[in-house]
């Protein structure tokens, strides 16, 4: 079940025989998620992190006139509430976004590897290091980025990311979000998220059919998004 997660970390290290060991012995027990189901409560406090075995999940936050906006998707390889272990209070929600298969992991096992394994510690650490270097592209491309480029900056993203854990077919990905959910993401209303698709397809930089995206043209997109993948860490060398 930690296939992805080894794939995901092993993006960025070596990862040894026997922290592939410790890594599968920590899973307690998996579950299975339906579409538009709470992965994680916001004011919960879990007593164990959760790992996207399978699927697409979303962090986000509800205003107070019921309102939300998504400021993350998870895919598999992604433990997506591991700083739970510290910050204990759930400041934020995951909802499934697709069906979604997961694994839990007990704090206490995670208190025990930060303490014996200090590598496989820096590792995990990284994990988080990654996701806040997400968080700050998301920001820059909604705050500075045009809605086109920002596009673009998310698909770029996304293959790369869903490249590390085989989950792309040459430039083609797997994509189940509606364009509701997509317009929650990049913060903009349905009607202009049909036109920037529109510029995009007719700039024949990418298709959207059902639920899978294909990217024709790689370059050109990366340069309408200036795309530069340094923040997503996916170089192997010594942590």
């Amino acid at each position: 079940m930690i296939d992805s997660l080894l794939l995901n970390l092993q993006s960025h290290d070596v990862v040894s025989p026997h922290e592939v060991a410790l890594l599968r012995n920590l899973i307690w027990r998996d579950r299975r998620f339906k579409v538009d189901e709470e992965i994680v409560v916001e004011g919960s406090r879990p007593g164990y992190s959760t790992l996207l075995i399978d699927g697409f999940a979303a962090r986000y936050k509800f205003l107070a006139d019921g309102t939300r906006q998504i400021t993350a998707l998870h895919i598999s390889g992604d433990f997506v509430d591991l700083h739970a272990f510290l910050l204990k209070t759930m400041d934020h929600g995951i909802v499934a976004m697709s069906q979604c298969h997961v694994a839990f992991v007990e704090h206490g096992d995670l208190k025990a590897i930060t303490e014996s394994q200090p590598h496989l510690s820096r590792l995990l650490w990284l994990d988080t290091l990654v996701d806040g270097a997400i968080h700050r592209e998301w920001i820059v491309a909604m705050g500075r980025r045009s809605k086109k480029a920002h596009l673009a900056h998310l698909v770029c993203e996304l293959f790369m990311r869903l490249q590390v854990v085989g989950r792309t077919t040459g430039y083609n990905f797997h994509f189940p979000l509606t364009q509701v959910e997509l317009a929650d993401v990049l913060g903009i209303s349905l009607v202009h998220l049909n036109k920037t698709l529109q510029i995009l397809r007719k700039a024949e930089l990418l298709t959207w059919i059902g639920q899978m995206i294909t990217i024709l043209d790689w370059t050109r997109l990366q340069e309408l998004a200036q795309f530069d993948p340094t923040y997503l860490s996916q170089t192997v060398e010594p942590r």
